[in-house]
């Protein structure tokens, strides 16, 4: 699966979109996509997903300024998402944002790669989500 979780802590998130307003399938997939770790890597500040969660993990991310390690935070619309001081120089973390140009930053984010910070602009919509993911099916199993 594409954001690595575990069935408890995907079930968990699955409840919490239940909860909200609107379509599950869709509150579901907004609150993957805005998850601390995928958002990291939506940025280009990882090459991948696991990646990402480790950055997380090991304190180097900053949302508006303050470092947060949990993986699954869900990130807001209008926080910043940064990287420590020390890791601006980091190779690896220069190359994964070159890759990440390539790949293309979705509409929902706003990377200034100058600063190595980012900001998520808007909640992302069923359209900006490129990963095949049926929903209803997901939704139609849970709910069971």
């Amino acid at each position: 699966f594409y954001y690595g979780l575990a069935e408890k802590q995907f079930k968990k998130t699955f409840e919490e979109a239940q909860r909200m307003k609107g379509k599950t399938g869709e509150n579901l997939l907004s609150l993957l996509e805005r998850r601390l770790d995928n958002v990291v890597y939506q940025l280009g500040f990882a090459s991948s997903r696991a990646q990402a969660r480790q950055l997380v993990r090991n304190g180097a991310v900053l949302v508006n300024g303050r470092k947060i390690n949990i993986p699954s935070y869900t990130v807001k619309v209008g926080q910043e998402i940064s990287l420590k001081q020390k890791l601006r120089e980091n190779v690896q973390i220069q190359s994964n944002l070159e890759s990440a140009r390539g790949r293309g930053i979705p509409p929902w984010l706003e990377l200034d790669s100058n600063n190595f910070s980012g900001k998520i602009i808007a909640l992302p919509t069923r359209e900006d989500i490129k990963i095949p993911f049926q929903e209803s099916l997901v939704v139609e199993l849970y709910s069971k």
